[in-house]
């Protein structure tokens, strides 16, 4: 429900704030409040032999999976952006399953993607018939989405199968922050736009918002999730996302409810059922690799 409300969010920033430094200094934000707040709680944070790999997934979910997306939003319309995120599903899903020993969905679990996906296409179909200029920056925009698409259901991947040295989720998350939000701090400054770096009330609200909701909020519980669910499962929020935002708009700017909505909800909700129908009981899909690169439970067997 959270992340539903971020796109307008960063909308907002952009409006006086350059993207990359935008959620550079959004991610270091609640980086650094993350880690100040296991510290304060007495918890460890994650030993340094563990950084790299934490900084591989900074680099993977917030500077690739949202980096791009800010980066992105300058030039391509919400409803297109919703459509072309709302391909995340596929990447994850379609990743995993290529991975060794990763899930493998039965098609009843795709053919809910696919429901789930027309759903969101009927959600933005009046954007995406009313055209835009399809420019250069529109299409690196375009490339920029699908890239993040794949960076973020390569983190994803990578999350589940990374060796944890018994690190807090929430200690090894706002190191992940951290290093995301430095890295994308860099880029804006190689960029030069610290000259461009504003603050108004509206944006400064937003800011505000992204780091402690969108950020400290969402991104513990995503990182959460990909413990305990199924691959399948974590990647409907791509669908939920939108129907969210259409919620919103209902309740906090009295849009109408149209009847393209209910049946694109429709759609959706079908979509998730499917694929949560594959999975009743959601049971560990990954096997968290020891250091020793064994299986738990197989070490010393043969394959």
């Amino acid at each position: 429900m959270i992340w539903g409300t971020t796109y307008l969010g960063i909308r907002i920033c952009l409006e006086t704030m350059p993207p990359a430094l935008m959620a550079g200094l959004r991610w270091l934000a609640a980086g650094c409040l993350m880690t100040l707040a296991q510290r304060l709680r007495g918890q460890r944070l994650p030993s340094r032999r563990s950084w790299p790999g934490l900084a591989l997934i900074g680099a993977l979910f917030i500077v690739g999976g949202n980096g791009l997306v800010v980066w992105a939003e300058q030039w391509v319309p919400s409803g297109l952006t919703a459509v072309l995120l709302a391909s995340s599903p596929f990447w994850m899903v379609g990743i995993e399953a290529a991975i060794p020993g990763g899930e493998r969905p039965p098609r009843r679990t795709w053919l809910g993607l696919a429901v789930g996906f027309t759903g969101i296409v009927v959600l933005v179909w009046p954007d995406l018939v009313s055209g835009g200029t399809w420019s250069p920056a529109f299409l690196a925009g375009v490339v920029g989405l699908q890239l993040a698409c794949a960076t973020w259901a390569a983190g994803s991947a990578y999350e589940r199968r990374r060796h944890h040295d018994d690190e807090h989720t929430l200690g090894g998350a706002g190191l992940e922050m951290i290093f995301g939000g430095a890295m994308l701090t860099l880029i804006g400054t190689a960029a030069g736009e610290w000259p461009r770096l504003g603050l108004s009330t509206r944006s400064a609200v937003s800011f505000v918002y992204l780091v402690l909701f969108g950020s400290v909020v969402g991104y513990s519980a995503y990182i959460y999730t990909l413990k305990h669910l199924r691959v399948s499962t974590i990647s409907l929020s791509s669908y939920i996302n939108p129907i969210i935002a259409v919620v919103l708009g209902v309740a906090a700017a009295g849009e109408a409810f149209s009847p393209r909505s209910f049946v694109a909800s429709a759609f959706v909700l079908a979509g998730v059922a499917l694929v949560r129908a594959t999975a009743p009981n959601e049971p560990p899909a990954v096997s968290v690799l020891d250091v020793t690169g064994d299986e738990p439970g197989t070490a010393g067997t043969e394959n």
